[in-house]
């Protein structure tokens, strides 16, 4: 970018250049990630030990430091940085919150499974934090860029992390069909883009929605095809899903914890930033892709759900569905639709991860994520059987629980708008869900000590004063309690999805354009 000064202007031009280049209040809540990152890589020179004991204060340190300063952002001006190539407007900064509050969840339970399995700690929590500080940089994303470098951050990391456990043969194989889907649709991404750039002269999601709205050309369309094939790769929407299984079951269950949820946020929120701001001259058109998506995301991941013996496998068939019912809200382009949005990826974040939570715990005591195994754990193993029973009739969307509300908030979204096809697909998909998710409640408490599974009947006696899991548990609790106590007292949620929405220039934009076309 050239700058042409005046003499008047040329003492101050080194903080007048940097305050336009780097508005460090802006990306505070990244700087915490990154001094956090870096700190966890300078312990783990140190030596693992320095490592085990260190890394975890750090890590919740720099989170819970960016979460703060997310907290002091809300409501305020509207921040840009990076040459306004990203923005922190409230849109933004939830989706960032969402992604914080899910890494540091996801590191309480990952502690003793990395011990466990003797990966080291450092290296874990430092690519853990790489690929957050790439998930929250790509929510507040408003150019080609910086939109492609965060996506590719987040990218890169989630590949290792799925690999990580080298010894298993499984985490390599699905870290290696991760890897080569995620370039593949990285490269359709940048193909897209070029497209863009090509046809608008900027590489602005702003001024691209301008060129767009002004001139629009056939290639355009193409370029749409492109890039909401990399956006459906993110969020794991039929029919690019097919990495998701065998990675859910192949990668070490915490990062899975992480890609279910930090992931699938960035990735909804890349779909607002590209999609709503730069192709609003096609709103008939990806909403007609995405309603597509929506009903086979629906169907086929509860459906095939319903087939799976391994937890990790239905959780991610889960994960497809619950994109799904995400997207009603996306379609639907108004402010309850991306209200409705962003309360469900907020509510997802504590029920998802409350199940993974006892899902670890679980396959730590016994080394076993078949469903099958479950059979009779109520007589072992109440706290492990009542967080996730609770978490998955949260998921099924059963009242009073969290998810109950998340879903009535995009149905009620998706009827005002006259959605009235994926309404009803998603109303028969939840029931189809509840059947699986009770299913695994079933066998947990139904079943009789006799009946018991053989890892059930050899399940170690529980002392939790000696057992030296506390994070996980703490975790685990928190989730737990969230999930349940979350439903009765959703206002504060309610609100905080609609002062989201408000606060966006983006979306307020999008909605009354919308509101235009339905009175014209």
């Amino acid at each position: 970018m050239d700058v042409i000064l005046t003499t008047d202007q040329a003492a101050k031009a080194p903080a007048e250049l940097l305050n336009l280049a780097l508005n460090a209040k802006a990306i505070a809540p990244e700087g915490a990630v990154l001094i956090a990152m870096l700190g966890t890589l300078l312990v783990d020179l140190a030596g693992e030990k320095a490592a085990a004991r260190w890394s975890p204060p750090i890590c919740y340190a720099g989170l819970g430091t960016s979460l703060v300063l997310l907290g002091m952002q809300w409501n305020g001006p509207i921040e840009p940085s990076f040459l306004g190539s990203f923005l922190a407007d409230n849109l933004a900064i939830a989706f960032r919150a969402v992604v914080a509050l899910s890494t540091l969840i996801s590191l309480l339970i990952s502690w003793r499974y990395a011990e466990q399995s003797g990966s080291p700690v450092g290296e874990y929590a430092a690519i853990l934090l790489a690929a957050t500080l790439g998930a929250m940089l790509l929510c507040g994303s408003t150019d080609l860029v910086s939109v492609f470098v965060s996506l590719e951050t987040l990218s890169v990391a989630s590949y290792l992390l799925s690999g990580y456990m080298k010894r298993d043969a499984r985490s390599s194989e699905a870290a290696l069909k991760y890897l080569l889907i995620g370039s593949a649709a990285a490269a359709v991404f940048l193909y897209g883009s070029s497209l863009l750039y090509g046809i608008s002269g900027t590489t602005s999601l702003e001024g691209i929605g301008t060129a767009l709205l002004t001139s629009p050309t056939p290639l355009a369309a193409l370029a749409l095809v492109f890039v909401l094939s990399t956006v459906a790769f993110k969020i794991a929407a039929v029919p690019f899903h097919q990495w998701t299984p065998d990675v859910y079951e192949g990668s070490p269950t915490p990062v899975v914890a992480f890609l279910s949820v930090g992931s699938k946020a960035a990735g909804f929120a890349l779909a607002l930033r590209i999609l709503v701001g730069s192709f609003n001259a096609y709103d008939q058109e990806w909403k007609l892709l995405f309603t597509v998506l929506a009903v086979l995301s629906m169907t086929l991941g509860n459906v095939v759900a319903l087939a799976q013996t391994s937890m990790k496998r239905m959780l991610a068939y889960s994960s497809i569905g619950q994109a799904g019912f995400v997207m009603i809200g996306l379609v639907c382009g108004t402010k309850d639709g991306f209200a409705s949005m962003v309360l469900y990826m907020a509510a997802y974040l504590f029920m998802n991860l409350g199940a993974f939570a006892c899902i670890i715990l679980f396959s730590l005591r016994t080394g076993s994520d078949r469903i099958s195994d479950y059979a009779g754990l109520y007589q072992k193993d109440p706290l492990i059987t009542l967080g996730l029973s609770l978490c998955l009739l949260s998921l099924g969307g059963i009242p009073p629980m969290l998810g109950f509300f998340g879903k009535i908030y995009l149905f009620f979204a998706g009827w005002e708008d006259h959605q009235y096809l994926l309404v009803i697909v998603g109303l028969i998909t939840s029931v189809i869900s509840i059947y699986y998710y009770i299913s695994v409640i079933k066998m947990m408490v139904v079943k009789e000590p006799y009946e018991a599974s053989e890892i059930v009947k050899t399940y170690p006696e529980i002392k939790w004063e000696t057992i030296g899991l506390p994070p996980l548990r703490v975790a685990l609790i928190f989730c737990v309690f969230v999930t349940a106590v979350g439903g009765i007292l959703s206002n504060p949620l309610f609100q905080w999805a609609n002062s989201a929405v408000a606060g966006s220039p983006l979306l307020q934009q999008a909605i009354a354009i919308g509101g235009q076309k339905a009175l014209g």
